[in-house]
C-alpha cells in the first residue's frame, strides 16, 4: 500500500503528469532541515522502528581506510535479520518491487537477505544549503525538459510531479569529479561471465562545481578501454546538458581500427549499449540517464521497500568473477538489502514516441534521490528487464555512490552489471577540483588505451 501525502487537488496534478507552475511555498521549504532533511527525505524513522531517524548519514571513515578508493565495510559485523525467498515472499510483498518479486518466483536460488537499516547517505553542506535555498526558486521549463533557478543542489526536494522527481535522480550527486578503474560484465543463463569492458573512467559533474555557477552541462563521462583484448584502445565520451529542450546528449567514440574519432549521437535512449554487449539500452545507465523527453512521468507516491544498500562487501571486498557473478543473478550471500523509503515514479511512453520500454517504474531512495530499482516493461506490457542499484556511500566524499548497478533480462535469464572496481587497481576516487577542460574534448579520446 503506497503512502500518499498530497491533497486531492495535488493528486490530480500527479495523475495527469502535470508540471508544477511554481516553486514550493515558503512554508513547505521551511520544513527542509526540520521535519525533512535538507534534501527532502523524511527525517523521522517509521513507527515500527525498522527505519531509523536520519542522523546526517555516515561521514566518518572507518579505521583502516587509506584514502585510496577501496573502502572498508563499516557494517561488516552485522548479520542478516531475516531472508526473503519464494516461500515467504507473500509476507513481504508490499515492500518488494515487481521486479524483485518476479525474480524470487522465477529463480529458486535468488534470495533477499535483509539487514538492519543504516541511513548512511550523506551530502556536503553546500549541496544541502543550495537544495534548501533553491527549493524556493527552481522551476521546470519547456514541458519539463529544462529547469531554472537551481545550481549545485537538488532542484525539487519536495517534488510535485514525476518529472521533478526524476530530475532529482538525473542530477545525482557524486562530488565534482570521480575516477576509477572498473569492469562491466554480462552473465549468460549458464552463469558464464563475459567481461565487456575494462576501462579507466573519469566523470565530472559541472553542475555541482561551486566555482562554475553558470554551467550549461550536467556532467561528462569518459571511458578508455584497456581490456578485454578485443577492445583495447577504444574510448567514448558523452556529455549531458542541463537543458534538453535546446540541446541533446553529445557523444563521441574512438575505434582503433578506424583510427579516428567519430560523432556518436546514438549513444542515448534505447540504442543497445556497447558497454554491456548490447544487453541494455544507453538510458539504462544508472537505471535511467539522459533526456526524459520520450515519457510521461507520474509521481505515484512514497512507500517503504527493500532495496540493495551499503554493499561494501560485494563492491570492494569480493572477487567479482569468482564469488559475485552467478547464474541468473548475483550471489545472494554477498548482496545486502535494507528497508528504506522510496519515491515511486512511473514513466509511460508518449504517443508517437519510440522506445524498447513501453513503461518503466523507478523507485528513488529518499535519502539520495538515486534510482534504487527499476521495472522495465516491453511493448506488450509484460515485465521485461529488472534493475537494481547497489547504493554504497563513499563516506569520505561524502556522497551516495550508486554507479554500480545490474540489469536482469527475464526473457533470456541473463544480466549485465556495471562499475565493479578492479582489484589491485585504482579504487573509486572522488575529487573537489575540476579536470582541465581538455579532458572533455573529442581530441582526448584517441590513443588512451594500453597497447
Amino acid at each position: 500500500m503506497l503512502k500518499f501525502k498530497y491533497s486531492f487537488a495535488a493528486l490530480l496534478v500527479l495523475t495527469f503528469s502535470g508540471l508544477a507552475l511554481a516553486a514550493v511555498s515558503p512554508d513547505e521549504a521551511a520544513q527542509l532541515g526540520k521535519n525533512l532533511t535538507m534534501i527532502g527525505a523524511e527525517k523521522a524513522g517509521n513507527k515500527e522502528g525498522t527505519i531509523p531517524e536520519y542522523a546526517g548519514g555516515n561521514t566518518k571513515s572507518p579505521a583502516g581506510y587509506k584514502n585510496d578508493g577501496w573502502r572498508p565495510d563499516p557494517y561488516a559485523g552485522e548479520k542478516p535479520q531475516f531472508s526473503i525467498t519464494a516461500k515467504n515472499m507473500a509476507q513481504y510483498a508490499g515492500k518488494l518491487s515487481e521486479g524483485a518479486k518476479a525474480m524470487l518466483k522465477k529463480y529458486p536460488g535468488f534470495r533477499i537477505d535483509v539487514y538492519k537499516t543504516n541511513r548512511s547517505a550523506a551530502h556536503p553542506k553546500y549541496v544541502q544549503e543550495n537544495t534548501k535555498k533553491h527549493a524556493l526558486t527552481a522551476k521546470l521549463t519547456d514541458n519539463g525538459l529544462a529547469f531554472t533557478g537551481a545550481h549545485a543542489g537538488y532542484p525539487f526536494p519536495i517534488p510535485k510531479s514525476g518529472i521533478e522527481a526524476i530530475w532529482n535522480h538525473i542530477l545525482h550527486y557524486e562530488d565534482v569529479t570521480y575516477q576509477e578503474r572498473y569492469r562491466s560484465y554480462t552473465v549468460d543463463a549458464t552463469g558464464r561471465p563475459t567481461m565487456q569492458t575494462d576501462g579507466n573512467v573519469k566523470q565530472e559533474f559541472f553542475y555541482y562545481d561551486p566555482k562554475n555557477p553558470n554551467a550549461k552541462d550536467f556532467y561528462a563521462l569518459k571511458v578508455n578501454y584497456v581490456g578485454p583484448s578485443r577492445r583495447v584502445g577504444e574510448s567514448f565520451l558523452i556529455i549531458d546538458p542541463l537543458d534538453y529542450a535546446r540541446n541533446a546528449r553529445q557523444g563521441w567514440q574512438y575505434l582503433p581500427g578506424q583510427r579516428r574519432v567519430k560523432l556518436a549521437p546514438d549513444l542515448s535512449f534505447d540504442t543497445p549499449c556497447s558497454i554491456y554487449g548490447g544487453q541494455t539500452t544507453w538510458d539504462d545507465l544508472f537505471l535511467f540517464s539522459g533526456s526524459p523527453e520520450r515519457y510521461n512521468w507520474k509521481l505515484v507516491g512514497k512507500k517503504e521497500m527493500y532495496i540493495p544498500y551499503n554493499d561494501y562487501k560485494m563492491l570492494y571486498q569480493s572477487n567479482h568473477e569468482k564469488d559475485v557473478l552467478k547464474a541468473k543473478h548475483l550471489n545472494p550471500d554477498l548482496v545486502r538489502w535494507e528497508l528504506h523509503r522510496v519515491w515511486v515514479v512511473e514513466a509511460t511512453l508518449k504517443p508517437g514516441k519510440r522506445h524498447l520500454y513501453s513503461k518503466r517504474v523507478f523507485y528513488l531512495d529518499e535519502d539520495s534521490w538515486r534510482a534504487a530499482a527499476a521495472d522495465q516493461y516491453d511493448g506488450r506490457g509484460q515485465l521485461y528487464r529488472v534493475g537494481f542499484t547497489y547504493i554504497t556511500p563513499s563516506y569520505d566524499s561524502p556522497c551516495a555512490f550508486g554507479d554500480s548497478f545490474s540489469v536482469h533480462d527475464l526473457l533470456t535469464d541473463s544480466y549485465a552489471i556495471n562499475a565493479l572496481p578492479v582489484t589491485g587497481k585504482q579504487g573509486i576516487i572522488h575529487g573537489k577540483t575540476a579536470f582541465p577542460r581538455k579532458e572533455w574534448t573529442s581530441d582526448s579520446l584517441a590513443g588512451q588505451g594500453i597497447r
